[in-house]
């Protein structure tokens, strides 16, 4: 623990997409930040924005590499949680981190920010992914690392500002396609709202051991409820389509990567509801606006007023 009795959070991937917001979370709570960073990351031309931006925050910048072993257990060893968001091509070496904090002890916060994997149906290709998740669940438990998971559902970013119109770049003004019937309760989070929850989970009892589940109830919400939000802030209604569960099915097959995986995903909620489909229950998980009312989450009600 620092002087400050917060703990000392060393985030893995924190270059990357949810990381950056998870990384701009710790320090805002004033969590001493540690990021891993490999040396080719730091003269990446591509990254040099970011990283500028990270030393200005004075975050801790720790040479190491997930595939060196010993570099990985001496910055694991210098803090008390670890969070990993690391994207979908490591998912599975995150068993080398398992293998570092076993010597270290820490906290794991694994890479995941999606569906709940144990309370979800997916269909290839996004099954290979959610099946990496869930065995890494599995191996975290059975070595006894003390661990949170982070169910944080739908990126606002990525379904909002086109309403979920797959390809599209804008929102529909015209004609809008709908999966599945429409009805069921999707979950969609702004990042800095998933990063400031996951950043309160860190030091909380009430997470140990647990799935942290981020679902505010102004943004859980049917695609049905989110086409007429969007109806009444344009003053239009809008032609409806209906894509239902064989023609998505058909869809995933025929479309190439990675539209065939966002569309896998977005039948596990769309069609298959597995955002919301289950009760929190406490003996395996908690949630987050309730957990943390003082955490003023932007809506999709506010979200959406951007693209009007």
């Amino acid at each position: 623990m620092a002087e400050s009795g917060k703990s000392k959070i060393l985030i893995i991937g924190g270059t990357g997409f949810i990381g950056k917001f998870i990384v701009e979370a710790s320090v805002k709570a004033g969590h001493p930040t540690f990021l891993l960073v490999r040396e080719s990351t730091l003269f990446d031309p591509a990254k040099s924005s970011i990283i500028d931006k990270f030393k200005n925050l004075d975050i801790n910048l720790v040479p190491g590499d997930l595939y060196d072993h010993q570099s990985l257990v001496e910055a694991i060893k210098q803090v008390n949680v670890v969070i990993s968001t690391v994207g979908i091509p490591q998912l599975a070496d995150q068993d080398k981190i398992i293998s570092a904090i076993k010597e270290a002890g820490n906290r794991f916060f694994p890479s995941e920010f999606g569906n709940d994997m144990d309370r979800s149906h997916p269909v290839e290709p996004a099954k290979t992914i959610f099946d990496i998740k869930v065995k890494l669940r599995r191996t975290i438990e059975d070595e006894g690392i003390p661990y949170t998971y982070v169910s944080s559902n739908f990126f606002a970013s990525y379904f909002l500002p086109n309403l979920s119109q797959l390809g599209a770049t804008t929102a529909p003004r015209d004609k809008v396609v709908i999966l599945g019937e429409g009805n069921l309760k999707a979950v969609i989070n702004k990042e800095e709202d998933i990063a400031a929850y996951t950043i309160k989970a860190v030091d909380d009892p009430r997470t140990l051991n647990k799935n942290l589940y981020i679902r505010p109830p102004a943004n859980t919400l049917s695609f049905n409820d989110l086409v007429s939000l969007w109806e009444k802030k344009i003053g239009k209604t809008l032609e409806r389509i209906y894509v239902l569960e064989e023609q998505l099915l058909k869809q995933i097959q025929e479309f190439s990567p990675p539209l065939n995986v966002i569309l896998a995903i977005c039948l596990t909620v769309y069609v298959k509801g597995d955002h919301t489909n289950f009760e929190i229950e406490p003996t395996f998980g908690v949630e987050a606006s309730a957990l943390y009312p003082d955490v003023k989450y932007t809506t999709v009600d506010e979200y959406l007023n951007q693209f009007v």
